[in-house]
């Protein structure tokens, strides 16, 4: 029997916390950042409101994905959000805040990202820690470099602009051992270097800073040739404020490209000719901005990734699609739950959600006995390598 969904109804959970507090502030910060009418702001204001305590709004009959969320929410029908599972709770309010601020409307706001200024914001910080990470590398010790980037990567995921509770950053501060749970840094290195992943496929997470130094890994990775192809898996649309868009990920290589830092510099034009060749193709399939797990994978996106050597997933709501947001006991064997999985796997993820899994007996306890928030407080991470034709 499959453990529970993580529920909103949890009580005292950060599910919880995320609908009642988090995501109304979210909503703030829409209207403080932007410039939407008043019927706009009235609206966002009613949305807030319904979040609180009032049973679940449908999308309109004639939004282009009405059916698809009308199919999501069928099991809770008539629920209130404080009575969804938090993984549905969470996708489905990007999907009504863009329908609020007419997203998909033709006319004054189509196509307006809602979370564009924070994003600007988000970049202008990232670039400045980008320029910083150059500084007194070893450009000789490719595989010293690789964990480096990797690192950088995993850390940049702390930098989530829709959990205002986390603390920016692109990297931890000091020895980062105790804080990686499970670090297979060395099983994804052998494999690169050993030439065995031609096509990685790249599902993103935050803009930014993230995304930055997710750049520089792939950049990495495709000037020393240890892998031939990089599928980029972006959204299709805005979500969980600070995810990445196609649009995102051509601004970030710009701005790379137009820093007075040679490094910088170099890296961006080096991921411009490497999309010009075709080397880092962009994806953005709608399937990533639903409320469907990874058990669900539609059948074109599912034959898609089948064709990868290396899936790489970054962040929370990666995860969460992975292990389908469920309470699994922290000693799961990752291995065991995810054999549907197309493709060899690793996840890089900073612990953001009550959700972990891959532990030795007895360690969640003595993780939590020295920090009680060590599960949601983003200082923990995990880089996870898994083959399903292996394990």
């Amino acid at each position: 029997m499959l453990p529970p969904y993580l529920m909103v109804s949890d009580t005292g959970s950060f599910a919880e916390h995320t609908i009642l507090y988090r995501k109304p502030g979210v909503v703030t910060e829409v209207i403080d950042t932007q410039h939407y009418s008043e019927e706009i702001v009235s609206e966002l204001h009613r949305l807030i409101d319904e979040i609180r305590g009032a049973p679940v709004a449908p999308l309109p009959e004639d939004a282009r994905d009405a059916g698809r969320w009308r199919e999501a929410l069928a099991p809770w029908e008539g629920a209130t959000w404080l009575q969804l599972p938090w993984f549905v709770a969470e996708t489905y309010f990007y999907r009504r805040l863009l329908e609020t601020v007419r997203y998909f409307e033709p006319g004054r706001w189509f196509l307006l990202d809602p979370f564009e200024p924070q994003k600007r914001e988000a970049l202008g910080e990232g670039l400045e820690a980008t320029q910083r990470f150059y500084e007194n590398l070893d450009e000789s010790d490719l595989e010293g470099l690789f964990w480096i980037a990797m690192s950088r990567s995993l850390w940049g995921n702390r930098a989530d602009l829709s959990n205002i509770a986390i603390s920016g950053g692109s990297e931890a501060d000091g020895d980062e051992s105790h804080r990686i749970l499970i670090d297979h840094r060395r099983d994804v290195w052998e494999r690169v270097s050993a030439g065995q992943v031609k096509r990685l496929d790249w599902v993103a997470d935050n803009s930014g800073p993230e995304l930055l130094a997710d750049m520089g890994l792939i950049g990495l990775m495709l000037e020393h040739d240890l892998v031939d192809t990089v599928h980029i898996h972006l959204k299709p649309q805005p979500y969980f404020v600070s995810d990445a868009m196609s649009k995102d990920y051509v601004l970030s290589r710009q701005a790379l490209e137009a820093m007075r830092d040679p490094a910088s510099e170099a890296l961006g034009a080096l991921l411009r000719r490497a999309q010009e060749e075709s080397r880092i193709v962009l994806e953005a399939h709608w399937f990533w901005t639903t409320s469907r797990h990874l058990t669900e994978l539609p059948p074109d996106l599912k034959e898609h990734l089948m064709g990868s050597d290396l899936i790489l997933l970054k962040g929370d709501v990666n995860y969460r699609r992975l292990l389908e947001d469920r309470h699994w006991p922290h000693t799961t064997d990752m291995a065991a739950v995810t054999r549907y999985m197309p493709a060899p796997f690793v996840t890089l993820r900073t612990l953001k959600a009550e959700l972990m899994v891959g532990l030795q007996e007895g360690e969640a306890a003595t993780i939590a006995a020295e920090d009680a928030d060590w599960l949601v407080s983003g200082e923990r991470g995990v880089i996870h390598y898994v083959d399903p034709r292996r394990d």
